[in-house]
């Protein structure tokens, strides 16, 4: 006659059983190196940053309503810099589209409410373009919340 195993005895062997490793999905290549394209673009935007007399508050601030790349402060000004990379000046200039200007409005917003020291402060939405063998070039005040 077999052996009964009671409920404790099955916890205890199912928690001594090796488990086969769960396979994880590696990211393609081209994402992997988006991501570090963009990753470097954006130091280098801060370092733009720095050298003009910002401090960086923030990089990378990330909500639910969208992502905000650095977040910079000038004296009494609140600066929410969307940094964009691609391959020519022209074609980082055109990938900040409307969409994209309202999702950083509203992580602007999300990130004042978590920030209320920065309330009195001027706010403006930059935007840092960055190609290769170019010097990045800042637009100030490229659009702004009314929209």
């Amino acid at each position: 006659m077999p052996t009964r195993w009671n409920c404790r005895e099955e916890k205890l062997l199912a928690m001594t059983t090796e488990k086969p490793p769960r396979e994880t999905r590696r990211p393609a290549p081209e994402r992997v190196a988006a991501f570090r394209t963009g990753i470097a673009a954006e130091t280098m935007a801060a370092g733009l940053l720095i050298a003009k007399g910002y401090r960086i508050l923030a990089r990378r601030f990330r909500t639910p309503h969208g992502e905000i790349d650095l977040v910079a402060r000038r004296r009494n000004l609140l600066a929410f810099i969307e940094v964009k990379a691609r391959g020519r000046i022209e074609d980082a200039a055109y990938a900040v589209t409307l969409y994209q200007q309202q999702r950083i409005i509203a992580a602007a917003q999300a990130w004042m409410m978590g920030h209320p020291e920065h309330s009195g402060f001027d706010m403006r939405f930059d935007v840092i373009l960055i190609a290769p063998k170019r010097l990045p070039t800042h637009l100030i005040a490229a659009f702004d919340a009314s929209q």
